[in-house]
């Protein structure tokens, strides 16, 4: 199998993309394509430290690169609100919205500031809100909305008795239902779009599996050590072996978002055996995506718990195979 077969990120002259998760990992990967191809390039972290390292990295490697930071930490409905309305002052179109930051397995249970579960709150509901809060610009721009999953959201379910974890708490179990639901809004977004007519377009895409940060120890969610299996990932990601390289679990969400090919309302992710590396392109949704009663559930409980909400509409289409 081929370890990365590229594709050319066509000029983003003149366009503005936001890009969540981009201080490291994936995200930064992508950003910096983006600002390569000529885009201007927000990046909204949590960690200004950190943040202002992935600014520098960018511009040593994209000389003239134009990127700005924002402040946001999608755990906190209040910092997605202050970001939206600062983008909103500032009154400029978004053209493209990369919503690719995420958490992922917590040992124990953990909160965000308004009291979700943390993975919950912050994969799903924080960007729920966060492309509340910029459909003005993005309507304004056009824009391309591009949702990052995980492959673990091809199996799995969401509780609708208990979405914060609170009677039984599994990190796993937890991530993968931020993830499907989070999907199923991506879906249910282009739907509401196109009989809306907002003028924007949203699809889905997944990385595969890669040696990235995300399975790294990370002690804020207090994991000390690497996620089982990511000494495995990073042994056959350097054989070419099945696994996605960091460079290569980039490209999906970057394709979706900028190929010419790329059509709304679909799903991308690696080419690969078993879709967990390879060159990127479409592929079908993963059968937990394809209830449209599912996403219309989670669009409209999604808008209720984030405390946003979206113009009405009343979506005919069918879901897309």
């Amino acid at each position: 199998m081929s370890r990365t077969r590229d594709f050319t990120v066509p000029d983003l002259t003149g366009h503005r993309a936001v890009v969540t998760g981009a201080s490291d990992g994936i995200g930064l990967r992508i950003a910096r394509r983006l600002a390569a191809a000529g885009a201007e390039v927000v990046l909204p972290v949590r960690n200004p430290r950190k943040g202002a390292a992935a600014i520098s990295a960018i511009r040593e490697q994209v000389p003239g690169a134009t990127v700005s930071l924002r402040e946001l930490d999608l755990s906190s409905l209040a910092s997605v609100a202050a970001l939206g309305a600062t983008m909103r002052e500032e009154d400029r179109p978004v053209h493209l919205l990369i919503n690719n930051a995420g958490v992922m397995t917590p040992p124990d249970r953990q909160t965000t500031t308004d009291g979700f579960e943390l993975q919950w709150g912050t994969n799903h509901l924080g960007h729920v809100a966060l492309v509340a809060e910029l459909l003005p610009l993005l309507r304004a721009g056009r824009g391309r909305v591009t949702s990052q999953l995980s492959i673990a959201a091809r199996a799995g379910s969401i509780d609708w008795d208990d979405l914060n974890a609170e009677r039984s708490y599994d990190g796993m179990r937890a991530y993968r239902r931020s993830k499907i639901a989070f999907g199923l809004f991506a879906l249910e977004l282009d739907r509401r779009s196109r009989a809306g007519g907002w003028g924007i377009t949203s699809n889905a895409s997944h990385p595969g599996i890669a040696p990235t940060s995300l399975l790294t120890a990370r002690p804020e969610l207090g994991r000390d050590e690497p996620v089982r299996g990511r000494k495995v990932i990073g042994f056959l990601s350097s054989r070419g072996i099945l696994a996605g390289t960091p460079e290569s679990a980039a490209l999906p969400a970057l394709y979706a978002a900028t190929s010419p090919q790329a059509r709304s309302g679909h799903f991308y992710g690696p080419q690969g055996l078993g879709n967990l590396g390879g060159p990127p392109g479409e592929q079908k949704p993963f059968p937990t995506l394809r209830s449209v009663e599912e996403a219309e559930r989670v669009w409209r409980v999604s808008q209720e718990m984030a405390g946003v909400s979206f113009p009405a509409t009343t979506p005919q289409a069918a879901p897309r195979a």
